[in-house]
């Protein structure tokens, strides 16, 4: 490993209080000149109120910040800017319908005519030097997730950033991009550049950082040096340090006692050559024909791109059929309202919980009644709310489901992603379901919340609850499905029992490659 010298970034005694909450608590953090420091810790630890205090989007009600040696206050994220610190949101910020080239120039030019010739060059050989290829003329909407993080990056580097703060950057990238990813940080880190990598993922922040810091309930729980010629046992044993720095008491690694499943007979859900297109018009899915039995956990593995999102829209009312049928017990839902499907047992958690999950400027309490707001006891004749019926249910789903939030009056844009992401599954799981989508239902979560959701969606499956789980993680799909489909280019690929099945395997056949034809 590269000599680490120079300390860039300096915070001491940051403290940051919110209506009800301390969200930090008298931290040090420091970050050294061309290394890989990781913030980890469980959803509401702190770790991205932390670094909002040092890309000038929040300010600390006390403590001081360092900045190549030299005091500063960050009052705007334009100032943190200038001080040559970039943040890539978990949230990606670019405008879809510009290029990639508009949005990286965006907001830079303060004369009247832009010197484009100039600035695209300059972005060229920043993007060559980094091994961040990308197309400059294409749309933002027509990249990948890796490709607009990509974006992100060069932008931040254009505007003069020694310093990438990256708030969980690979929780919407696929295993392959994330190797990708890794080898684009490394080499930005050996070009002096330095980068603060927020994850909740042990293992990521293991292979890919020089030091681990930890945070706990907003506290410093401690910092850990990794030694690059560590070998399996010590990283082993580091693991399980980590775990108990991050969870105190929590029981890391309790899952269901598995006991031998029989899947029933009976079909709760099936679809008959079902095609469908995207938003661009161009089909989607195509001929997609499966069953789903009482009490099955379906996994359906895929690279994102691939139909995954459009079939769970497709099943859930929100998108259109151009042909084929869906069938619900025996009764035709196709192209039948979200109501319509809602009242017949169908509940679907959607993979953006920011824009479709949720609505930020709503309280817990007001999220948590989307679905039943018309229903007793939450609204008389479907008319008159009654508020506090609304606010006990949020609260009583805040306690159940361990979401951090003040009480139910939180507004949910005050919560951390992953708390989000644990209110949107209280609520979808608690509505009774016959049928449950979820997509990427882990997808920027903790250790212990999604030990605790794949826990979840077994032990609701064991009470007749069918399961359909979309994800790019195959460690969850083969350990939560009873069969797994593989979806590619909009066909299921192969559909398999899950029994001896090699993760090799479900990975050659999620690239398209297989010995067979297509089934299902």
């Amino acid at each position: 490993m590269k000599q680490i010298f120079e300390t860039v970034v300096k915070m001491q005694g940051i403290t940051k209080r919110f209506k009800g909450l301390v969200a930090n608590d008298n931290i040090d953090f420091d970050l050294k000149k061309g290394e890989i420091h990781a913030l980890l810790g469980e959803n509401g630890a702190g770790k991205t109120t932390l670094m909002n205090i040092l890309s000038g989007m929040y300010h600390p009600d006390e403590g001081e910040i360092y900045v190549k040696g030299k005091k500063v206050k960050i009052n705007s994220p334009q100032e943190s800017l200038n001080l040559g610190i970039g943040m890539v949101y978990q949230h990606l910020t670019l405008v879809p319908a510009l290029s990639v080239l508009e949005n990286i120039f965006l907001g830079t030019n303060k004369k009247f005519i832009l010197p484009k010739k100039y600035a695209e060059k300059k972005v060229k050989e920043i993007a060559e030097s980094y091994g961040l290829h990308v197309d400059l003329h294409v749309k933002v909407w027509q990249l990948s997730a890796e490709e607009q993080e990509r974006v992100e990056i060069v932008k931040l580097f254009y505007r003069g950033s020694e310093v990438l703060i990256l708030d969980e950057p690979t929780s919407i990238l696929t295993p392959l991009e994330i190797e990708d990813f890794f080898k684009v940080l490394r080499s930005m880190t050996a070009a002096g550049k330095s980068v603060i990598f927020i994850t909740h993922k042990i293992e990521e922040a293991l292979s890919i950082s020089s030091r681990i810091t930890i945070l706990r309930q907003g506290e410093k729980g401690g910092e850990i040096n990794l030694k690059a010629d560590a070998g399996k046992k010590e990283r082993e044993q580091l693991k399980g340090k980590i775990v108990k720095t991050m969870f105190k008491e929590a029981k890391f690694g309790e899952g269901i006692k598995e006991s031998s499943k029989k899947i029933s007979d009976s079909v709760v859900l099936s679809l008959e050559g079902v095609t469908a297109k995207n938003d661009r018009g161009v089909d989607a899915l195509k001929r997609v024909s499966f069953s789903l039995h009482e009490g099955e956990v379906f996994g359906i593995a895929g690279v994102d791109g691939n139909g995954q999102k459009e079939l769970a829209e497709v099943i859930a009312g929100q998108r259109k059929v151009t042909s084929g049928k869906i069938t619900l017990n025996e009764s035709d839902i196709t192209n039948k309202s979200i109501r319509f499907i809602n009242d017949r047992g169908v509940f679907y958690v959607t993979d953006d919980r920011m824009e479709e999950g949720s609505v930020g400027n709503f309280t817990v309490a007001e999220n948590a009644i989307c679905r039943c707001y018309k229903k007793e006891p939450f609204s008389k004749k479907g008319i008159l709310l009654n508020m506090g019926t609304i606010k006990g249910y949020g609260d009583e789903l805040i306690k159940s489901f361990s979401i951090k939030a003040p009480n139910a009056d939180a507004l949910v844009k005050t919560l951390s992603g992953g708390n989000i992401q644990k209110l949107i599954l209280a609520r979808e799981f608690s509505q009774k379901p016959v049928v449950l989508i979820c997509n990427k239902p882990t997808h920027g979560l903790d250790v212990m919340t999604t030990r605790f959701i794949r826990n979840e969606l077994k032990a609701r499956s064991r009470r007749a609850v069918s399961v359909i789980l979309i994800s790019s993680d195959l460690d969850e799909i083969m350990e939560v499905s009873d069969r797994i489909g593989v979806l590619f280019k909009g066909e299921f690929i192969d559909i398999l029992p899950n029994k001896g099945i090699v993760r090799e395997e479900i990975g050659k056949l999620m690239l398209g490659i297989t010995n067979k034809g297509n089934s299902g």
